[in-house]
């Protein structure tokens, strides 16, 4: 299947800007207001978000973030973890160094206590001391059904580490650069699902960012040979995180479109028309998350395909 109806979540107790992300990741902004005030903002956003999804009917597993270690970004556990359908569990290496310590056994503890099975743990973290990253389904996006991945590479996602995850998992690797304008230069997106996001059959994606031709055309004709609606969207919208969505599983089966109430207010009503044919739309206002962690809805859910025992 490439949509689930559950997903893991976790909530941030010391979220804030973090200083060693902010080194590569553009969409940041440095807002004027105290760390305690942009954390309960943030929990604010996150509670109203994890309200919204179950509201619709999606199975959102909440898991407290801790105090200590500091983990200004445990909002994103998509980064360090991925759960597949064969039990198996990535753990991936990244970029940040206190972002290393978001990854926690306990979590897996937790998904087991609810009936899902973990078979194998694919751990690639040692490649972090070689200085190489791999940051999840941040920087791959899995096409499930047609077992391909693509990957944007960055200083986050290095080409050798994506093929060996896509030997180990059996997925055909389509590799590409994604740039955006920073100060009059093109600089590389620091993750492949700020760009592109991928549903049962639909894509939404800034292929303004990819400024090889050759590597655009390898994308769309890849994307359209698996029966893929191609959604273009903007520069200017993948800033407003339109890019950073994720279809799910409701209830009654019914699919939605996740994305944050700014990504929703940036699509045209041609774009909107087009994936309300598809899914249900689900927005909600993550300003705060957005403007601090340079990252959006997809980024906060993890999805859970295990297995149940």
């Amino acid at each position: 299947m490439q949509i689930t109806n559950t997903i893991l979540m976790i909530r941030p107790v010391n979220f804030r800007m973090n200083e060693q992300t902010a080194v590569n990741n553009y969409f940041m902004e440095d807002l004027d207001e105290k760390n305690n005030q942009i954390n309960l903002k943030a929990q604010g956003e996150f509670d109203a978000f994890v309200t919204k999804l179950k509201s619709a009917g999606v199975n959102v597993i909440v898991v407290n973030d801790t105090e200590v270690p500091d983990t200004p970004d445990s909002i994103f556990p998509n980064n360090w973890i991925s759960f597949h359908a064969n039990g198996t569990v990535g753990v991936y290496p990244m970029f940040a160094e206190n972002r290393r310590n978001e990854r926690r056994e306990d979590i897996l503890e937790i998904l087991e206590e609810q009936g899902f099975l973990i078979k194998n743990i694919m751990d690639y973290t040692a490649a972090e001391e070689e200085g190489l990253f791999l940051e999840g389904t941040g920087s791959i996006i899995l096409d499930r059904v047609n077992q391909k991945a693509y990957c944007a590479l960055s200083e986050r996602a290095a080409e050798e580490l994506f093929i060996e995850f896509c030997e180990d998992f059996d997925f055909m690797p389509v590799i590409f650069t994604a740039n955006q304008s920073v100060d009059g230069k093109r600089l590389p997106i620091y993750h492949t699902n700020v760009m592109m996001a991928l549903g049962e059959d639909l894509a939404v994606i800034c292929l303004d960012s990819i400024d090889d031709k050759k590597e655009r055309k390898l994308v769309m004709d890849n994307l359209r040979n698996d029966g893929k609606e191609i959604i273009a969207i903007s520069e200017q919208q993948m800033h407003n995180f339109a890019g950073n969505m994720l279809e799910v599983l409701g209830k009654d089966e019914k699919r939605l479109l996740v994305m944050s109430s700014a990504a929703f207010k940036s699509l045209d009503d041609s774009q909107i028309a087009l994936i309300q044919k598809r899914c249900k739309i689900v927005h909600s206002p993550l300003d705060t998350i957005e403007a601090c962690g340079g990252g959006s809805a997809r980024c906060m859910m993890a999805e859970v395909f295990l297995p149940k025992g």
